[in-house]
């Protein structure tokens, strides 16, 4: 997020694509009904009435995955109406030229045509955007799960310069992170091409850092693999072995029939959790670890503010916090890894990692954290972008809309679109063990649009098969105008419900992330008795 939380509270335009935020994220979900109580225009863009389409004064109800070509009919009414920032443009940008060449075909009927969505509310919409004092975009995976996910966000950072919405207060880009510290991985380096801190691996200078940081002769200069390249490569045997922490691809991972027999191709797999996963079911060994109750650290959460935790009872049976599993490890094969406390490990990171460079422990017991926040004297970075971008000049990047990898035809006539529920979280390793939240979200259902249930005759609360290309699950049906006709809709939560199974593992070339939003299925009636066997 460029912005913070508290921020959205008092911007007065917010504009939320591919996020259903009050039930993914219900905590950020609180500041933007403030911002409603405060006068705040909210669009919007889903394909499905979520509560907070409701609550907005536009719901733009695209067709799944048409994301670019409504950015870039924002972006040309913006130019043709002359409502651009010429300042910020003509200070802080460069390219914008091309920009102007790219969206000048994505008229409002063109886009309206496309995506659905009225001509005249693609026009009130980006009006009110220009406009705005503070203007805040919101996405999460809605918008990025797609073969086109980068070039979906390029889409959003070229609005937001072209209105110059950003490096102030209450405006800017600021993606959702779907779990509470994904944000601090990736700040730490779990990414296939960077070093901590984002430093790319394959600078010379940077390999030559860590290498002394960590006392080794060189460090590798090409990147590594993404989660859907492991799993192939261990599908095809390129991979042997694989360490699996905290994760549950057997259910999460797009096409999971094939992700699971990549898994089961594997000589040797090791899963290190806290629970029992379906993944861990398939490891040769499981390693048990620590819960956020049973360890100290810091998590650094989807506003880049970094919080002290501290362990809250002791660790049960032979679980251990992951860094001393991690360092037992390594010093077993061979690399001696070795610290007393996460405070040292902390020590470490604030020597070789640029944005946390002023966080420490002591200023955490103080109070939390926002990166960057290079010195011990320095107060945190609230929002970014401030005077100048990372870079310099901030780059428009002008993207064209292609259609997603797998649109409906006569065998599988509908689309299948995935997301979350408020009362469980990921594939329920941990919500679906806790005896109340089973109570207040029992079963998982599939959202079938009226229109679509009666010339399927399917009645509310009927076990349906869904299939796709890839393969089929049993879930019962439940008939609401949630979702468009054409359009049919259910979470990742529910093993019972592995609805990953039939998700499109086609990729973003850029991100290497699939196209989990989008996929082509077939829906029918089970027969009584199979209902029966299914409930």
């Amino acid at each position: 997020m460029t912005n913070g939380i508290k921020e959205i509270a008092d911007a007065d335009f917010i504009l939320a694509t591919g996020t259903n935020t009050t039930e993914g994220h219900p905590i950020i979900g609180l500041q933007v009904k403030k911002a409603l109580r405060n006068g705040a225009t909210l669009v919007v863009v889903d394909p499905r009435k979520t509560e907070m389409a409701e609550m907005a004064q536009y719901h733009l109800q695209i067709k799944s995955g048409t994301d670019i070509a409504l950015l870039n009919g924002f972006a040309h009414v913006i130019i043709a109406e002359d409502l651009w920032n010429k300042q910020f443009v003509q200070e802080r940008t460069e390219d914008f030229e091309a920009l102007k060449e790219i969206v000048a075909k994505y008229t409002p009927g063109y886009v309206a045509e496309i995506t659905g969505v009225p001509a005249e509310t693609i026009r009130e919409v980006a009006r009110g955007y220009a406009k705005a004092i503070n203007a805040s975009i919101l996405y999460t995976m809605g918008l990025t799960q797609h073969i086109c996910g980068t070039h979906n966000v390029f889409a959003v950072a070229n609005l937001t310069m072209l209105c110059g919405q950003i490096g102030k207060a209450s405006s800017g880009v600021n993606p959702l992170r779907g779990q509470n510290n994904v944000q601090g991985a990736c700040d730490m380096g779990a990414l296939p091409a960077f070093f901590p801190a984002y430093q790319p691996v394959a600078n010379e200078a940077n390999r030559a850092k860590f290498a002394a940081a960590w006392g080794v002769p060189e460090m590798p200069a090409g990147p590594g693999l993404t989660v859907p390249q492991i799993i192939n490569a261990a599908g095809e045997g390129k991979i042997k072995g694989l360490y699996i922490m905290g994760e549950n691809p057997a259910l999460s991972d797009a096409d999971a029939n094939h992700a699971v027999h990549s898994l089961e191709n594997l000589e040797f797999l090791v899963v290190q959790d806290i629970f029992l996963t379906e993944t861990a079911l398939l490891a040769d060994v499981v390693l048990p670890a620590a819960s956020f109750a049973e360890k100290d650290g810091t998590f650094s959460n989807t506003e880049r503010r970094v919080q002290l935790i501290r362990k809250a009872v002791e660790p049960v049976g032979n679980a251990k916090p992951d860094w001393e599993i991690i360092c037992l490890l390594s010093t077993a094969m061979g690399y001696r890894m070795q610290y007393d406390s996460p405070k040292e490990i902390m020590i470490e990171i604030t020597q070789v990692t640029p944005s946390y460079g002023g966080i420490t422990y002591d200023r955490l017991e103080q109070g939390s954290l926002q990166w960057p926040c290079p010195t011990t004297d320095h107060p945190g970075t609230p929002f970014l972008h401030t005077g100048k971008f990372g870079r310099g000049l901030g780059k428009f990047n002008p993207v064209e809309y292609v259609e997603p990898d797998e649109l409906p035809d006569e065998e599988y006539p509908l689309v299948l679109s995935t997301g979350r529920r408020l009362y469980h979280y990921h594939t329920g390793t941990m919500t679906q063990r806790t005896g109340a939240l089973e109570i207040a979200y029992a079963e998982e259902h599939l959202e079938v649009n009226p229109v679509d249930a009666a010339n399927l005759g399917i009645n509310d609360g009927d076990f349906v098969k869904v299939s796709s290309r890839r393969g089929e699950v049993t879930v019962a049906a439940r008939i609401t105008e949630k979702v468009a006709p054409g359009l049919v809709f259910t979470s990742f939560h529910y093993p019972e419900v592995a609805i990953n199974k039939l998700t499109n593992a086609a990729l973003d070339p850029i991100s290497k992330i699939p196209e989990y939003k989008v996929c082509a299925v077939k829906v029918e009636k089970l027969p009584a008795t199979a209902a029966e066997k299914a409930s």
